[in-house]
């Protein structure tokens, strides 16, 4: 059986216009970050706002099995099915903590067949999103100035979240 790697290092990556185009979306209505990665922007809310077809489906606060499966793994898989019987589907996923960096925690990539890719991306950096709130944080905590933040769990100011 094949690891998760493996199975990643066998994937032909689409390029994200490809993948947007398939929901009606283009190059102008994301924000690309290379070319496998992009954000819709806030701006693209208009042209689908009417939209009566649009459906959201939240995956939150699972428990993950023995085996790793969990939201990431649990969200992709979805997507796949709904693709897969013909429905137009996306996953959105933020960015994960650092916990994989550190080996506290598994990846946020999902696994198996079920896996956004490039992982090794998502994993270490992503977007840039949350290199840009430590960073803020620590300029803060550099000027003595306290950061307000919403946060799910305690927080130290000053503290790199």
């Amino acid at each position: 059986m094949l690891n998760d790697l493996e199975i990643a290092r066998q994937v032909q990556l689409k390029n994200i216009d490809e993948i947007a185009a398939t929901i009606g979306l283009g190059p102008q209505d994301i924000d690309h970050y290379g070319d496998y990665k992009a954000k819709i922007r806030y701006s693209t809310l208009s042209k689908i706002e009417n939209n009566p077809y649009g459906k959201l489906i939240l995956v939150s606060a699972i428990t993950p099995t023995p085996a790793g499966e969990g939201k990431t793994t649990v969200s992709i898989g979805l997507s796949q099915a709904l693709n897969q019987v013909g429905k137009k589907s996306i996953v959105a996923i933020r960015e994960p903590s650092l916990g994989p960096v550190f080996g506290i925690k598994g990846g946020a990539a999902g696994g198996g067949w079920s896996q956004v890719l490039p992982m090794e991306d998502i994993n270490l950096h992503f977007t840039g999103d949350f290199h840009a709130i430590t960073a803020a944080t620590s300029t803060s905590a550099g000027n003595e100035v306290t950061p307000v933040l919403v946060c799910t769990n305690t927080c130290w100011p000053g503290s790199m979240v």
